[in-house]
């Protein structure tokens, strides 16, 4: 009986572990794990030493990318990471590769040095706007043709135009990826947030690999209709016909066309999220459910009114400077204001209850309002591993 291939993986910019989990669980074991930012790699070093599934066999490395050479991870099967997306965000200060955190260039220097077979790579929606969109599309071309590298004192734009003009000629024969990208929504996949960014994956394009990105499995249309037309929501979680709020005016106009139960699942709620966590109060705290206690000072002004608990959240955000003060709450029913808990926010980025976060309850929020949400890792990557997978055990058949 011949066993199936093993797909090995290097996962650079881990962070606290949101992409690295996504990716392993469709599939892929990491030999490496890398982040320089030490409070996130005493999370992962915490997680491996309580033994949690994937991470206790991780590698976990705590150096700046700058200084690692790559040569002994050559010819790996995938190279994944979010590079800090703090030069493209909204909440940055946005001066793209003008900032000394853009690390798209060391991202692109680990694919020319190890070959991997394929990469997966996360930013914010923002990389690919108008603001930046020349130099998203030189990215691009980089990391289709990563061994063409940009000449001494050759400008950026030229170096762009002479990366085209091989793309556009087709005739390049060394290394080179079949590279597209997307924007996903995670509320899209099951998580309980919306939450935009972009994906690029890249296949070697030796392979000959087909891949595509992962088709919407839930919608808004179908939590409305189980909220206001069905009301299977409410029923689901309890709530009295008389305690349920009034149908939204904003929602009234398309309530006609949803009189059909759509056939995606519905969107993950808040409430959906959270449900079964113990209560919390001023001076009430869960010892049985990690990072899961109150933290006061929530508040609420022009355009941070907290998330409601009956849609998906608002996007998980770390801040330009630590955790947004208005942002990050829940909006309860008696219309009170309140922070998530480290343990709501981990939830709703879609980490396991057992995955734990080291540090303070900034710290914590920083490292997951920077992570890539676990399900939306899982989906992208796992058809690139069966796609990869294929072609390995197709290789071992024929020995």
């Amino acid at each position: 009986m011949i066993e199936c291939a093993t797909l090995q993986s290097v996962e650079l910019f881990a962070g606290a572990g949101g992409l690295a989990l996504g990716v392993a669980k469709a599939g892929f074991n990491h030999v490496a794990v890398v982040d320089s930012d030490s409070a996130s790699c005493e999370t992962l070093r915490l997680n491996k030493r309580e033994r949690i599934k994937y991470v206790r066999d991780w590698s976990i490395v705590d150096s700046d990318i700058r200084t690692i050479g790559f040569s002994g991870f050559r010819d790996v099967d995938l190279v994944s990471g979010g590079p800090p997306c703090q030069p493209f965000s909204q909440a940055g200060n946005r001066v793209g590769r003008n900032d000394p955190r853009d690390m798209f260039p060391q991202f692109i220097r680990a694919i020319r040095a190890i070959h991997p077979r394929a990469f997966i790579i996360e930013n914010v929606n923002g990389l690919a706007g108008p603001s930046f969109w020349r130099y998203f599309t030189y990215l691009i071309h980089q990391l289709r043709f990563p061994e063409v590298q940009r000449a001494h004192r050759e400008k950026w734009t030229e170096h762009r135009a002479r990366l085209e003009e091989l793309y556009t000629a087709n005739k390049y024969e060394g290394l080179q990826y079949r590279v597209i990208e997307q924007s996903l929504n995670a509320a899209d996949f099951g998580i309980g947030q919306r939450r935009n960014r972009v994906f690029i994956v890249g296949i070697r394009s030796d392979l000959g690999l087909g891949y595509s990105f992962p088709i919407s499995t839930h919608s808004r249309a179908t939590l409305w209709h189980d909220q206001w037309v069905s009301g299977e929501y409410w029923d689901r979680h309890h709530i009295s016909k008389r305690s349920r709020p009034e149908t939204p005016a904003s929602i009234r106009f398309h309530l006609s066309k949803l009189q059909e139960r759509p056939l995606l699942k519905p969107w993950n709620t808040v409430r959906d999220v959270i449900n079964g966590l113990p209560n919390m109060g001023i001076g009430r705290k869960s010892h049985k459910v990690s990072n899961h206690f109150f933290n006061p000072g929530a508040r609420s002004y022009d355009g941070h009114e907290g998330s409601s608990l009956d849609a998906p959240a608002k996007t998980i955000k770390a801040g330009r400077n630590g955790v947004p003060g208005g942002e990050n709450m829940v909006r309860l029913d008696n219309g009170m204001v309140r922070y998530f808990s480290v343990r709501e926010c981990a939830r709703l980025q879609g980490f396991p209850d057992n995955w734990a976060f080291e540090g303070s309850w900034c710290s914590c929020m920083r490292q997951i309002g920077n992570a890539v949400p676990v399900t939306l890792g899982e989906v992208v990557a796992r058809p690139l591993a069966e796609a990869l997978r294929s072609v390995l055990d197709s290789g071992k058949k024929s020995l």
